[in-house]
């Protein structure tokens, strides 16, 4: 085992796919020499060379144009995007073609393309380099959508995206590179996509969430156990396919939902957990289904206070859980 940052393990992850599959490249905007803009790419031009870690013009509609077509002529790209607040002028390609090629084709055209996309505020990023997207891509048939917390869980299902011949977004948090860090199994490993991972054991409330605020939802359950308060935390890694096995099984047997996430609360991913506890395990609850998410504005606001009023946090996910706990 290495202890790696998140931003490490994505790194290697490329890199040995690279080196697994001559298919496999990367491109998009300083990816090259400079290593991508939080290094993601830093030193695969010196082993792959510039045939196989393209430096683009700035122009996504570009990137993912030249990815997609790529893609369907059997080679494996994995198109950057260097601020998921750049994604838009890559839609069309995207949810208008990827997501429906392999349908539209009756499963003849695969579309092997990965697009990773770093997200999420907390850095002082401002409105155009904070937004989260994963709604727009989530609410998507023909499109995977994954979000690790984890280095171990982003190398593994980084590696998984990459052989899988569907388009997978795969999505970063910003915070998460540098500040969490774990072990990770150095060579091949794979995790599978639309498997959520059971955190933290629990019997009094469940807690589903993904990205950075898992971090959170994790340092609120240490804290509320010492309130006799015994909570289970189910991070989802994938949000398409979800896994909803696991959250049915895990709120079956606590009887309570807290659903956290950092994206818009309206038609957000914690929205369809809700849908589905209500319908599937209603008869199970003992309380609420409760949600803890960004608030329904445009974008991710500069000043320091607004920021961290906007975003989930540890003692917000702690209060959440006490009033839970209540009913």
């Amino acid at each position: 085992m290495a202890v790696m940052t998140v931003i490490e393990a994505v790194r290697e992850a490329i890199r040995e796919e690279m080196q697994r599959d001559s298919r496999v490249f990367v491109l998009g905007e300083d990816v090259g020499q400079r290593g991508g803009v939080f290094l993601a790419t830093q030193g695969l031009i010196d082993e792959f060379g510039p045939s196989r870690v393209l430096d683009t013009p700035l122009a996504e509609s570009s990137i993912m144009g030249i990815a997609l077509g790529a893609a369907m002529r059997g080679l494996r790209p994995i198109p950057e995007v260097e601020f998921a607040d750049f994604v838009w002028p890559t839609v069309n390609q995207l949810i208008g073609e990827a997501a429906r090629t392999c349908y539209g084709t009756n499963g003849a055209v695969p579309v092997p393309l990965v697009v990773r996309i770093p997200y999420g505020g907390g850095i002082r990023g401002g409105l155009f380099h904070s937004q989260n997207v994963e709604t727009h891509f989530f609410h998507t048939p023909g499109l995977k959508v994954v979000a690790p917390a984890t280095p171990f869980d982003a190398k593994g299902l980084l590696k998984s995206a990459v052989r899988d011949n569907n388009p997978v977004v795969f999505l970063e948090h910003k915070k998460t590179y540098r500040l969490v860090r774990g072990e990770v199994p150095e060579g091949d490993y794979t995790i599978p996509l639309g498997v959520a991972d059971v955190k933290r054991q629990g019997t009094d409330i469940t807690i589903v969430s993904y990205g950075l605020t898992l971090h959170y939802c994790l340092e609120a359950a240490e804290q509320v156990s010492g309130e006799s308060v015994s909570v289970e935390v189910v991070d989802l890694r994938t949000l398409t396919p979800l896994d909803t096995e696991t959250v049915l099984e895990s709120v079956k047997k606590t009887g309570k939902l807290l659903i956290v996430h950092e994206d818009n609360i309206t038609g957000g991913v914690g929205a369809e957990i809700a849908a589905l506890v209500a319908e599937q395990a209603f008869e199970y609850l003992d309380g609420p289904i409760s949600r803890l998410c960004g608030p329904d504005i445009p974008t991710m606001p500069f000043a320091l206070n607004l920021e961290e009023a906007y975003m989930p946090d540890t003692e917000k996910v702690v209060q959440a859980l006490r009033k839970l706990a209540a009913y």
